[in-house]
């Protein structure tokens, strides 16, 4: 189903992205955004959370992050949602125009309020683990963002305990009854549980063996590589998942997201060795040598930046690979480097991150 519309919102909020033709990575990446701060403060009037601890999550889930794994859920969510809309009328030539007022379709579209949840725990628990990953017993490091980071800009207790709230939360708003939200649909929920929950571990338990490593001299890039699938790639694996499943994606569709998913994720540290070493601090929004600093094992340091650098445009392409056949049922060639990512959220994501330079 396409809906043209000429503003990105109404009354209710942000248009959801099922019912928005996608025009521009901006314009998409934009209406997430502008989605996910919304419901952030609305997440926060629900939780009642005393002071200081309320001010410290809104400080560090407003700050200028790339706000990466929700525009995951909300790019698979609208690519899927698209591809099987595609399909359907592909199979139905002669399907009516859905032809409904738009504010009871804000109002009665579960599926995309369910995204609009995957969305919020996502980032909730990348945020909380952002904070413990600056607190002085980790990497003590004194910028995110762009702005002091949590434990300078309040305490170390309040920062302690600020991601410890943005931890539950991230469980609790899957299923909570909220202002704004359609009421939580059980099976979906469950679902996305069971994709979240195992993958929040599997990052805590790669945090714990990125910093064994750094007491390892030489280490093994598979072993490297072990410890990022869960550290970073986790979470992403995740966040492509719970997107999928709310747009009622396929068991194919799935698994081809899962493999994009792993391929990006992979991809995604790779290149952030690489940012490390070759942008500025100001760039960055933290600070730049930071892995040098630390003894970190990384790619750049066991192939040096040129090689990391192909390394990450490699997985990037068997990422795009991996998910363009099941959402336009055909091939993709490697040479086609930017098919689809006119009119595709997700395909137009990967060549986004691609693109970065922080």
């Amino acid at each position: 189903m396409t809906v043209s519309l000429t503003s990105s919102t109404t009354s209710t909020g942000v248009i959801p992205s099922n019912l928005v033709s996608f025009q521009s990575t901006e314009q998409f990446h934009g209406a997430v955004r502008e989605q996910l701060a919304q419901d952030i403060e609305v997440l926060f009037a629900y939780a009642k959370l005393p002071s200081p601890l309320v001010d410290a999550c809104r400080y560090v889930m407003t700050g200028q992050g790339k706000l990466v794994r929700p525009l995951m859920v909300a790019s698979a969510f609208a690519s899927i949602n698209s591809s099987n809309n595609e399909r359907t009328d592909e199979l139905n030539d002669d399907i009516d125009t859905l032809d409904a007022d738009l504010d009871t379709l804000l109002e009665n579209d579960s599926d995309y309020d369910m995204s609009r949840r995957a969305a919020l725990a996502v980032e909730l628990l990348h945020t909380y683990s952002l904070v413990h990953d600056d607190l002085p017993c980790m990497d003590d490091d004194e910028l995110r963002r762009g702005q002091p980071t949590a434990h300078i800009a309040f305490d170390e207790a309040t920062a302690l305990l600020a991601g410890d709230v943005l931890q539950t939360l991230a469980f609790e708003v899957l299923t909570a009854e909220m202002p704004t939200f359609a009421p939580f649909d059980a099976t979906i929920a469950s679902q996305l549980m069971a994709i979240f929950a195992p993958r929040a571990r599997r990052m805590v338990s790669g945090q714990m063996l990125d910093l064994n490593a750094e007491a390892s001299a030489n280490i093994a890039q598979d072993n490297l590589e072990a410890i990022h699938r869960d550290k970073t790639g986790a979470l992403i694996e995740a966040a492509m998942l719970m997107g999928g499943v709310c747009a009622g994606a396929t068991a194919p569709q799935r698994m081809a997201l899962q493999e994009c998913a792993q391929h990006i994720g992979l991809a995604f540290q790779v290149q952030d060795d690489v940012l490390d070493v070759t942008m500025t601090t100001y760039t960055l929004g933290k600070p730049a040598g930071s892995d040098e600093k630390l003894d970190k094992s990384t790619y750049v340091k066991l192939m040096g930046v040129d090689n990391a650098t192909s390394y990450a445009q490699s997985l990037f392409n068997d990422g795009r690979a991996a998910i363009s056949h099941e959402l336009h049922s055909r091939e993709f060639s490697d040479n086609e480097y930017a098919v689809g990512t006119d009119n595709d959220a997700l395909l137009a994501l990967i060549e986004w991150l691609w693109s970065r330079k922080k």
